[in-house]
């Protein structure tokens, strides 16, 4: 399937076609002894699986990937050989990657939402569903797990998928690592960390700090992460893992978008103030300063206790996340009565428990297992707006627009049930989701906002595997998904009269067929076929001055391919393959948007390939990488410039050398080899039209790590 060329359903299923028969070709017997068909999951079934026997999209990043080659600031970096996603880096940190699953999630105008993240089992995603994968501390990764489909609404209030991070755990002697990395702009970092395990007690620390003057104006940052983990194991019964992790980011700088005749003049360039007098050149994001501060703390424990053939595990954790960002609005914009100032300021405690019991017996002639549990959540936030100017001056905290107690309680029972017996594999599952929105208004100059709603959905899943072969399985699944407005979609409605309790959750039905194969000794393939029609897709309904209020839009409908494949050859070459084709548009039509049209932010194509070489020893490698997206358009009408198509090719070098007790690695990375000049992501329906955010052209990145075990 060529990127030049419109999805066509009848390809996808001569895909299938062609794959099960170059399967069913393949010699018979017992599974090869290859790691590709060994890859453990959690993800999907709540309990370690074979991924490759569960009836769902589910892809694996492990610690070589996460890790080889690259500055582990970005989840993006890792995520891109990943079908069915898009992580894109903003080049913007007062925001956050711009993360989607199969089309949800492109319309964030921050952070990730429509997507669950988790991390050691502790959601990074609060309880409306908004998240930062900025929280997920990647030097200590250990696996990425990203679950696709219909499977990922057996974790609730969200559509599109689960992004799952795994910590390594304290093992063996004692060992202290330290990295040092910087490249293009100004980028540097340096990571400090310790493991090692002692009477049963294993244990992680790591700090790190990551600085950069940023590609764009006015978008440098410093960010500041530790995170600490403790697992404890008094017997072969029971496990308990207390973790703990700090992100900080103070004033980091946001470039904000632009037009597209910026973008043309000058891809680093921010947009200029047209109403400055006093600097006729001062950009928006100098005059205002528009910049955030965020402080994240968190604290978890999980708790495992195995009884034999079943498990019960408890999870709670607890933290807070203090934000203050300065936004760009005119003085006029700001006069309303109905707005809430340019400067947002909110203090959040927020908290869980999660408790669930697998129980393991023998159904019949197979193995039946049943996972029940309930899921508590609850998160308050003290928020304040203000005026961010005084006087003359902009960018300084003013007259105060909004004072409010905001709090949001989730409670989801759930139950799963999984039974294997011959080449069957049958899963099901069921979750009641109720979020509660309570808002306490104190600030009554503009009216009185306070209120409240309560979202409820129930969220059934099913899904069967057939092992036509020990190498060779085909799968079906489908589920209804549930979608609630996160708190900042509800914070305007489209009047400007205080929050929007109208909103309705996004409702989804999703159905997927796929197939699993290893082809030979050293090959996997896995391709899936999917369609999801939602009823009130959350969509942008105004958006300036850094005010965005949201609606709900008609029908849309969703359909694609995902297909991946590695492979690895002689002599330590080795090749992967992760391609989406997807199309994603509005079935019927809406105020100006027409039927037909294309929901923004999401490409009708996108594609990654890795040719990559290593030594027999594993002292040198290197490979070479490729990235290529059709164009996304920036709001519902399509007629706005789309960001267009583009191809960059990335490559790395890599170097590893033991001596005595020490280990060292060094790396070199180009990215953007061609120089390409191109838009990474779009901020969608931006009422101004500074949707454009500008990718970097080419730029470099090196890196040595030094390791002593004692």
């Amino acid at each position: 399937m060529s990127l030049q060329h419109p999805f066509r359903l009848t390809a996808i299923a001569s895909l299938f076609a062609t794959s099960a028969a170059a399967v069913a070709q393949a010699p018979q017997g017992s599974a090869p002894s290859t790691p590709l068909a060994a890859v453990v999951v959690v993800s999907g079934s709540r309990v370690e699986h074979n991924s490759f026997d569960f009836p769902a999209a589910i892809d694996v990043v492990d610690a070589a990937r996460i890790r080889t080659g690259q500055i582990r600031v970005n989840a993006s970096e890792a995520l891109s050989a990943v079908p069915g996603l898009v992580a894109r880096n903003r080049e913007n940190y007062a925001q956050d990657l711009q993360i989607s699953s199969r089309g949800f999630g492109a319309r964030s105008a921050f952070g990730v939402r429509g997507v669950r993240l988790i991390a050691d089992g502790i959601p990074a995603s609060m309880p409306d569903g908004q998240g930062q994968a900025a929280t997920f501390n990647l030097d200590m990764a250990d696996r990425i797990e990203v679950l696709r489909g219909p499977f990922s609404a057996i974790y609730g209030n969200h559509s599109g998928g689960v992004i799952q991070l795994f910590t390594r755990d304290g093992t063996g002697r004692p060992s202290v690592e330290s990295s040092v990395a910087g490249g293009s702009e100004g980028t540097r970092k340096v990571d400090v960390n310790a493991q090692g395990e002692s009477g049963g007690v294993g244990y992680v620390v790591d700090t790190s700090r990551f600085e950069t003057d940023g590609y764009r104006d006015h978008s440098a940052a410093r960010r500041d992460q530790a995170f600490a983990k403790m697992t404890v194991k008094p017997s072969d019964s029971n496990l308990l893992t207390i973790t703990a992790s700090s992100l900080e980011q103070d004033d980091t700088q946001d470039p904000l978008g632009v037009t597209w005749a910026t973008f043309q003049r000058d891809p680093r360039a921010g947009e200029i103030d047209v109403t400055d007098t006093a600097e006729p050149k001062r950009t928006l994001a100098e005059r205002y300063n528009t910049r955030k501060s965020t402080s994240h703390k968190q604290l978890g424990a999980s708790f495992e206790q195995r009884l034999g053939d079943d498990r019960l595990r408890v999870v709670a954790y607890g933290g807070n996340r203090q934000v203050i960002q300065y936004q760009s609005f005119s003085r006029g914009f700001q006069s309303s009565p109905s707005h809430s100032g340019g400067v947002i300021d909110f203090d959040r405690d927020f908290h869980g428990v999660d408790i669930n019991y697998t129980h393991v017996r023998q159904f019949g002639s197979g193995k039946l297992r049943t996972t029940a549990g309930i899921d508590y959540s609850r998160s308050t936030d003290a928020r304040r707006g203000y005026e961010n100017f005084v006087g003359p001056q902009f960018g300084v905290i003013g007259n105060l627009r909004r004072d409010e107690e905001d709090r949001l309680t989730g409670v989801d029972p759930y139950l799963q049930v999984e039974w294997e017996g011959g080449p069957w594999v049958l899963s099901a599952g069921l979750r009641h989701s109720r979020l509660k929105v309570e808002v306490d208004d104190f600030y009554r100059s503009n009216g009185d906002d306070s209120g409240a709603v309560e979202y409820r959905e129930t969220t059934p899943v099913a899904g069967v595997l057939y092992k036509v072969s020990p190498v060779l399985n085909v799968y079906a699944s489908a589920a209804r998904g549930f979608e609630t407005p996160t708190l900042n979609e509800l914070f305007y409605s489209p009047s400007g009269a205080g929050f929007n309790f109208g909103l309705q959750p996004a409702s989804s039905k999703h159905v997927e067929v796929g197939v699993k194969a290893i082809v030979g000794s050293s090959t996997r393939v896995n391709a899936a076929l999917f369609q999801v029609r939602t009823d009130d897709e959350l969509v942008v309904d105004t958006s300036g001055g850094g005010r965005t209020s949201y609606r709900n839009a008609s029908e849309t409908l969703r359909r694609g391919v995902e297909l991946s494949a590695e492979t690895s050859f002689a002599n330590g070459w080795s090749a992967r393959m992760a391609m989406t084709a997807l199309r994603a548009t509005y079935e019927t039509g809406f105020a100006s948007v027409a039927a037909g049209s294309s929901l923004p932010g999401i490409p009708r194509a996108n594609l990654f390939a890795e040719l990559a070489w290593n030594d027999k020893a594993d002292r040198f490698g290197a490979a070479l990488e490729g990235i290529a997206s059709k164009k996304f358009y920036t709001e519902d009408t399509n007629t706005e410039i789309p960001a267009p198509g583009y191809g960059v090719l990335n490559a790395r070098v890599q170097a590893k050398q033991s001596a005595g007790r020490w280990k060292l690695t060094e790396f070199v990375r180009l990215n953007n080899l061609l120089d390409r000049s191109y838009i990474g992501s779009v901020i969608v329906g931006d009422a101004n039209k500074r949707y454009y955010e500008a990718a970097p052209g080419r730029n470099w990145l090196v890196g040595v790590s030094a390791q002593y075990q004692f």
